[in-house]
């Protein structure tokens, strides 16, 4: 048994693996958002702070202005207004949900016309170089920080509703014990 929360395959491909990782994020976003109460989205917890909806509607901006025409134009479009990325988030969960998945197909849209062999190519973050593979080890960095948030926001509005992404407290021994004795299951006989 591989562990559920990050399945780990052996790979010398940058780009394969920097993709099963956003998509990891991905769900874990996802998992954290529907223990997440609807009425408590678009709470903060002070003045200073985003809620999971407003986190969602930056996320998006981000992604949109980032993946849109990676190869050919600046990552920072002149289009986008980062700062109203922090007001007036969506109302509704569904309205969360549906900009939550178009953020992500920009960012999987665009990294599946790569290939390895455009990882050195160079791109421009507000104009800034970056190697596609800086721009995207940036962008990877980016979102787990705010799936991270959104985790934290999410377990808080649940309460002790929540339930674990990954491995619960005190069962380390065992889900090591499990993630070994499928690995062993896999290995060839001698």
């Amino acid at each position: 048994m591989q562990n559920p929360a990050v399945p780990h395959e052996c790979t010398s491909s940058y780009l394969a693996d920097a993709i099963r990782l956003l998509h990891h994020y991905k769900r874990l976003g996802e998992r954290a958002i529907a223990q997440a109460p609807d009425e408590a989205l678009g709470v903060t917890l002070d003045a200073e702070s985003n809620s999971i909806a407003i986190i969602v509607k930056h996320l998006y901006g981000n992604m949109r202005s980032r993946w849109t025409d990676f190869l050919t134009s600046d990552g920072e479009k002149p289009d986008r207004n980062r700062d109203t990325e922090f007001e007036f988030p969506v109302a509704t969960r569904a309205q969360l949900t549906a900009q939550w998945e178009a953020g992500w197909k920009f960012v999987f849209s665009a990294l599946a016309s790569l290939t390895d062999a455009d990882l050195g190519r160079e791109v421009l973050i507000r104009n800034e170089r970056h190697s596609v593979m800086q721009a995207i080890n940036r962008q990877v960095a980016h979102y787990s920080y705010h799936v991270g948030q959104i985790v934290f926001l999410a377990k808080h509005f649940a309460g002790d509703r929540w339930t674990t992404l990954t491995i619960p407290r005190g069962k380390s021994a065992e889900a090591t014990a499990k993630i070994r004795a499928a690995q062993a299951s896999k290995q060839p006989a001698k």
